[in-house]
């Protein structure tokens, strides 16, 4: 048998055959436990995974603390690694690089200087170059680490030894979070404001049987360090009661409107652990796949000020909330954290845990570090106070000593001799040799009694402490108290109570009374109703508008913001905006031009508009429709629900006709139509039957080739209602309806206003209730008087009334609507 044979026998006689099945399932076991206890789970009482504990450690034995000079990463890292963690230097380096920024912990623990990332996914630069120390807050983490407070063990070549936990006197799982995945679980626990933390420790201190509902009185949810907004009160108290749920986070976004009138959406904060630069090439992605319409450009426009700025231009005539709201569903400038609260019990056993048993275990281990650290104190003080025995022992002998010590042969002989001749202790007999003849000649009596009695009256309180297991307690929520007052700092994440939801301009846009302003040549606009001061009659009212010279107001009239508003073309088509989608503008502006809002054809014109209450949304209501040419329709109100932003057709036209006048209208009620040669018909709404969308209508009122319908509208019943006339030049007056006899539809009607030069012809008809206060009248150029109805006179049909307004040379009213 040649020599290689025998070397691969040998071999094959040590290999163990085992079932691989069996093997597996130690093996693996064995592997899973190593993850899960020594790498990817935090311990409950610190909030520290190893690696963490093992950086902070050699940094405080290294005395980089917050006011020493900074070291290089480099020095770090090697130190930790070569004396505690035996792993790759990478994985040391990148626990410090998360310690030290400040977009992911709440708290930093490692204070950097250098490139150490940031929100934008850009790693820290190599540890060659970068320098670190340990924040303040920090050092609270390790106080008290050299008084027996916690317990170590060797570390990985028996050389030294490191803690297995470290005093921790800041509840650092709950307040900067932890984030791993070991095998089988894993654990996502959000950061949280350390006041609010610490308040609630206290109280938990004080009273032990406090609810979960009692603690969220101060914990009121997530704090992550990037800020943002965090939904629903109640994902989040099912989270902390269980210690596993999910909560919607948002980046906070607001909506503004540019100088030029149009807007920008402006992020200033994003949902924790989200990369900014991959969102922003996120929106980018889904405008240029056109998923997302309406957006011009994004800029990154973050700096040391703003942490997050993120600014995306619109373009003209965009719903901003729908962009938002579509950037919500497909960004991640909302996201769900999933909280899964598990950290390791004992330092072995992985808990699922709730916030209350978190708060108590953190109470727990403070309590074990408060009295490891007054035993230690105890113990030192009864050290001293032995020595401090002899020293006051050996003043009364102290030139027997002195000589005993000069007669002896070294000093363990002199040893012998202090305990043989003198009985003292080991300790004491050490303590006296330790000092040099001189120091003990010089000993003075008083500094050592003082010395004593000062010992003495501490062992006391430190017994009593260690005997009264509130006391300690009390000691706990002291210096949680001092470490409150020092760090604590306002809480950067909102909770908002409620569900989130898709927010629509609903939501955001207050209901409040406007004005709606649309002239001849398609201007829009919306205004406050203050901005037009009750004038008395006859004044020459305001410039509401800047017109120009060939256009004037068509329409006026007055909605809440939250109303829907149909608008009616000439060519007999219906569009539907919201008064809220319509620019707001000041008094004095032009406006926009109309088809930003609504898909118009060029030559179409609106001709009428109405406001269309929700509670009038219902098949008992109806549109009652008049034409220039003295065409009457009636279609029933539900055939004008959810118009299309395309519009639909309301009316059908004959060639040479426009439609001009739409009202609401209800069973029973009354038309009244009036034309500018001064004629007007008042007929039953159920002289024209209901039909269908796209039908024409009847002959409401006969007139001649050369008049036209300058007036329609609908009244529940002749009594207090009154007929308001206004002629071009200015003149107006209030008929009562009851003046007017009902007629058969078609016919020519009878007088209502008395056409003469001074008045011109009739230009607004409408109706006015006794509950109608006030009128806003707007001409042609933009001058606008609001007047009081009481100032307007009551006279009879056939007169030509009174000047309202007094208008400029050229001028003309153009319309009038009532408040």
């Amino acid at each position: 048998m040649t020599e290689d044979n025998s070397k691969n026998n040998n071999n094959y006689d040590r290999v163990i055959k085992r079932d691989i099945s069996k093997e597996m399932r130690s093996s693996y076991l064995a592997y899973a436990m190593s993850v899960i206890v020594s790498r990817a789970l935090p311990d409950i009482r610190d909030g520290l995974k190893p690696v963490h504990r093992r950086v902070l450690y050699s940094m405080h034995e290294n005395g980089l603390t917050h006011a020493a000079k900074f070291r290089k990463s480099a020095t770090v890292v090697g130190d930790t690694l070569g004396k505690y963690h035996p792993h790759g230097d990478m994985a040391v380096y990148n626990t410090m690089a998360r310690m030290a920024q400040n977009f992911l912990m709440r708290y930093p623990l490692i204070d950097g200087q250098g490139n150490w990332g940031s929100l934008d996914g850009d790693p820290p630069a190599a540890p060659r170059y970068t320098e670190a120390r340990m924040t303040s807050i920090a050092e609270q983490m390790l106080a008290d680490i050299q008084k027996d407070t916690v317990d170590f063990k060797p570390n990985y070549d028996n050389r030294l030894e490191e803690p297995v936990v470290l005093p921790a006197a800041i509840p650092q799982l709950l307040v900067n979070g932890s984030l791993g995945i070991a095998v089988g679980m894993a654990t996502n626990i959000p950061p949280h404001n350390l006041g609010e933390v610490i308040d609630a420790t206290t109280h938990l201190i004080d009273n032990k049987d406090a609810s979960l509902e009692d603690l969220m009185q101060f914990v009121k949810g997530p704090d992550f360090p990037t800020g943002g907004l965090v939904f629903n009160a109640k994902d989040i108290q099912q989270a902390y009661a269980t210690g596993r749920g999910g909560v919607v986070t948002r980046g906070e976004a607001e909506v503004i409107e540019t100088k030029k009138g149009g807007f920008d959406i402006i992020v200033s904060s994003i949902p924790y652990q989200v990369n900014k630069s991959e969102l922003i090439i996120k929106m980018a992605d889904l405008v240029n796949s056109k998923k997302i319409e309406g957006i011009r450009d994004i800029r990154d426009e973050s700096d040391r000020e703003h942490q997050v700025r993120i600014v995306i231009e619109l373009k003209t005539g965009v719903n901003p909330q729908n962009i938002l709201n579509n950037l919500y569903k497909h960004t991640d400038i909302e996201r769900t954290f999933n909280f899964n609260m598990i950290a390791l019990v004992d330092g072995v056993q992985p808990q699922v845990l709730r916030l209350k048993e978190m708060l108590q275990y953190f109470i727990d281990h403070r309590d074990i570090v408060i009295r490891r650290r007054t035993q230690f104190d105890l113990n030192k003080a009864l050290d001293r106070e032995h020595i401090l025995e002899g020293l006051k022992k050996a003043l009364d002998h102290i030139d027997a000593i002195i000589k005993t010590i000069r007669a002896s042969e070294d000093k363990d002989d002199a040893h012998k001799q202090l305990m043989a001749q003198f009985k003292f202790s080991d300790k004491q007999a050490s303590a006296i040799l330790e000092m040099k003849l001189q120091s003990l000649a010089n000993l003075e009596r008083q500094k050592v009694e003082d010395e004593l009695k000062e010992k003495q009256k501490l062992i006391k309180e430190l017994r009593a402490l260690l005997a009264d297991p509130k006391r300690i307690l009390g000691v706990v929520k002291d210096e949680l108290v001092e470490i409150r007052n020092k760090y604590a700092d306002a809480r950067r994440t909102k909770v908002v109570a409620r569900a989130a939801k898709v927010m629509s301009m609903d939501d955001l846009v207050p209901a409040e009374e406007q004005v709606m302003v649309l002239t001849n040549g398609g201007y829009i606009k919306r205004t406050d109703t203050e901005s037009y001061k009750a004038q008395k009659r006859g004044g020459s009212g305001v410039i509401d508008i800047d017109t120009k010279d060939e256009d004037f107001v068509n329409i006026f009239l007055t909605a809440n913001t939250h109303d829907d508003l149909l608008f009616f073309s000439d060519k007999g088509k219906v569009y539907q905006i919201k008064m809220y989608e319509l620019p707001e503008s000041k008094r004095a502006t032009k406006g926009k031009s109309i088809m930003n809002f609504l898909s118009l054809t060029g030559e179409e014109r609106i001709t009428s508009a109405l406001v269309m209450p929700k509670e009038g949304k219902n098949e008992e209501k109806f549109l009652v429709m008049v034409t220039k040419k003295g065409v009457v329709k009636k279609s029933d109100a539900a055939n004008f629900k959810d118009v299309r932003r395309s519009g639909i057709v309301a009316i059908g036209l004959d060639k040479d006709d426009e439609l001009k006048f739409v009202n609401i209208a209800a069973k029973g009620d009354l038309v009244i139509m009036a034309t500018k040669n001064g004629q007007s018909i008042t007929f039953k709404e159920s002289d024209v039957r209901s039909m269908g969308r796209t039908a024409g209508g009847v002959r409401g009122i006969s007139m001649d080739d050369k008049d036209e319908v300058v007036g329609a509208d609908v009244v529940r019943s002749a009594k207090d209602f009154f007929l308001l006339n206004m002629g071009e030049k200015g003149y107006g007056k209030k008929t009562e309806v009851k003046n007017y006899r009902v007629q058969n539809r078609g016919g020519s009607g009878i007088k209502t206003f008395k056409v003469t030069d001074k008045t011109g012809k009739l230009m607004v008809s409408t109706v006015v209730g006794s509950e109608t206060k006030e009128m806003i009248a707007i001409s042609q150029k933009g001058q606008v008087i609001r007047t009081s109805l009481d100032q307007v006179p009551v006279l009879g049909r056939q007169t030509q009334g009174v000047r309202i307004m007094r208008l400029k040379d050229g001028d003309k009213i153009a319309s009038l609507t009532c408040l």
